[in-house]
């Protein structure tokens, strides 16, 4: 690949798919026009608009239920939070939440309405903390913490155990002294992968295929399409007679940029994306690419899923379909591939699959170099907000610290990137030596989660719709609680590893020479950390004029992405390839690339503060 070299300069970022946000805000906090989301009827208001006043011990009253509306950008579920989770919020708190989900209704369009509304909510959740985010807090939509000394009085946990994640907030876009919201996915410890018993991404495989095929040598990514072609013939349909495919993909995470699922093999060679900019940048050194050169990864993934469709290897439903789709497919065994082992793993390999060998598990390519994100102590590009019209924000804030306490963090561990722990007592236990464990219904749960209905004494429902929907991971799961000296994360936790393993656990480790596909990578020093960083200076934001015609050129590229993946033959591949760049070249590409490159040196620069 042609990189260049950058000299260094500012910033922090830290780099995830997730979608991008909405944020912003300042103060005041009274009555709230509940703004509702377009496919279902946010919560009504409570009966009183007051803020709940303080008794003399300090303590919040908590006996009049609290709706609140939470707007998530990241979220994949619209409506009333139910089940386990909303049981415990309710029974801790008497609070209730429904949540808007711009993904499902709009997407950027569906931000600029609330923000145009004058109010985003009660609780807002930003994908990143670009754009809308910084927008939103000149628009005075969001909640200054530090207002009456909400932060300091119910905050406490936040400001003691992530001082450096508030001193971001309030540096990055508080004007050295306001604190409008904090990031996602903090920690205590500063360096090292962040990643649990799986890596963010795979590429994970139909293990017991992969076997029956004899598991050819796979020294490439193009590799891959043979291999699966082989998997599926193997298996042209699942158990209810429907046709398999390797690869079905979705758009409902897209945004206004770049086709999402075009970009996951650049993170199998130790590079990410600086969201909304038009560079991948090297994990651990100051490399960076054009994503829209010829040896990029985006435009090889395009190339790539124009083959496999070719191939018949593609799901013709990609087009339209949406994330819970293809979920509700990697459940069913319609699919062989996976990007992420929360993915396919986590929906097909059910207990009854695993025992009898099948299921999803890595299968690595020749000098694959996965891409890690390190703890950050900042926090991360995720943002958790108030809205400055929110009702009750002692409450608010009460609830939200509690979400980064061990309790909260036990609770919910793994959301937003894996199967949360859930309820004490239901899923997990501490056992007669200390030590948490988890119980026989949290196996069952974890590994059916829509299938697996939760008692209604901890809620009913599935467990699935139970967990936080918020999708929002407040601590790294894999960080150490305090109170068990084991991480958040029940896969890593001590009685889990030495658990009894599943008939396809053994047969993997065994060809792997390994226990867990985190440990494969650690072995073969195949992974290139990010340093999580930050330069204590305000980040560097396009000006109106470039995010304008940045966003036109996300939306051409996104366009002519998924047309050229379903083009009929190579020629009208070539032709829209030359189409996309001819466009975006003429709306203004070259500034986008400076103002990335501007961006990436901020990046570099972060990353220093750690080192």
């Amino acid at each position: 690949m042609r990189f260049k070299r950058l000299s260094l300069m500012l910033l922090c970022a830290v780099m995830v798919f997730a979608l991008a946000a909405c944020g912003g805000g300042n103060n005041n906090s009274g009555n709230t026009g509940q703004a509702e989301s377009t496919d279902k009827p946010a919560a009504e208001a409570t009966d009183t608009t007051e803020a709940t006043a303080a008794p003399d011990d300090g303590t919040l009253d908590h006996s009049k239920p609290l709706k609140l509306t939470v707007f998530s950008t990241t979220a994949n579920y619209a409506g009333p939070q139910t089940g386990w989770f909303a049981k415990v919020i309710k029974d801790k708190f008497n609070i209730e939440l429904d949540i808007v989900a711009s993904n499902l209704t709009g997407g950027d369009t569906k931000i600029s309405a609330m923000m145009a509304s004058g109010d985003l909510g009660d609780i807002i959740i930003f994908g990143d903390d670009k754009n809308h985010y910084p927008n939103a807090i000149k628009g005075k939509l969001l909640l200054d913490w530090t207002q009456d000394g909400l932060l300091d009085k119910y905050g406490t946990d936040i400001t003691k155990q992530f001082p450096k994640a508030v001193e971001k907030a309030k540096v990055a876009f508080g004007g050295g002294s306001a604190v409008y919201g904090i990031g996602n996915s903090v920690a205590t410890n500063p360096s090292g992968p962040s990643e649990g018993k799986d890596m963010t991404w795979g590429p994970d495989l139909r293990w017991d295929l992969y076997q029956q095929i004899g598991a050819p040598e796979i020294n490439s990514i193009e590799d891959y399409l043979p291999v699966l072609k082989k998997m599926q013939e193997l298996e042209p349909k699942n158990e209810q007679g429907k046709k398999t495919y390797a690869f079905s993909l979705w758009s409902d995470w897209d945004g206004n940029y770049k086709m999402t699922l075009a970009k996951q093999f650049a993170n199998m060679l130790g590079y990410d994306e600086i969201p909304d900019t038009a560079l991948y940048v090297k994990a651990d050194e100051e490399k960076y690419y054009d994503f829209l050169s010829e040896d990029s990864w985006y435009m090889k993934s395009l190339k790539l899923y124009y083959e496999a469709n070719q191939m018949g290897l593609l799901d013709p439903d990609s087009l339209t379909q949406k994330f819970d789709d293809v979920v509700a497919k990697y459940k069913d065994g319609r699919l062989l591939f996976s990007w992420f082992p929360w993915l396919g793993a986590a929906n097909y390999n059910t207990a009854e699959r695993t025992a009898e060998g099948k299921g999803f598990a890595l299968v690595p390519f020749k000098d694959e170099l996965m891409y890690s994100t390190g703890f950050n102590v900042y926090g991360g590009n995720g943002i958790i907000s108030i809205g400055a019209k929110a009702k009750d924000p002692a409450r608010i804030m009460e609830f939200i610290n509690w979400m980064y306490t061990p309790e909260g963090a036990m609770l919910s561990a793994g959301s937003g990137t894996a199967v949360p722990n859930g309820p004490k007592g239901l899923t997990w236990d501490i056992d007669a030596s200390g030590q948490p464990v988890v119980t026989d219904f949290g196996w069952k749960a974890y590994t059916d989660q829509q299938n697996t209905q939760v008692p209604e004494e901890y809620g009913g429902g599935d467990y699935y719709y139970g967990s936080n929907q918020m999708n929002f991971s407040f601590v790294v799961p894999a960080m150490v609680n305090p109170e068990t000296n084991e991480p958040y994360d029940h896969n890593l936790w001590k009685t889990t590893l030495e658990r009894n393993p599943s008939k396809l656990d053994s047969d993997w480790r065994a060809k792997m020479g390994v226990l867990t596909a985190k440990e494969y990578f650690e072995k073969n020093n195949l992974l290139a950390v990010a340093p999580q960083g930050f330069t204590g200076k305000e980040p560097l934001t396009m000006d109106k004029t470039l995010e304008q015609k940045n966003k036109q050129i996300g939306t051409v590229i996104q366009q002519i992405s998924w047309k050229m993946v379903f083009a009929k033959n190579q020629a009208e591949f070539d032709k829209l390839n030359k189409e996309m760049h001819d466009k975006v070249n003429g709306l203004g590409y070259a500034d986008v690339m400076d103002f990335s490159v501007k961006k990436a040196e901020e990046l570099f620069e972060a990353r220093k503060s750690v080192k």
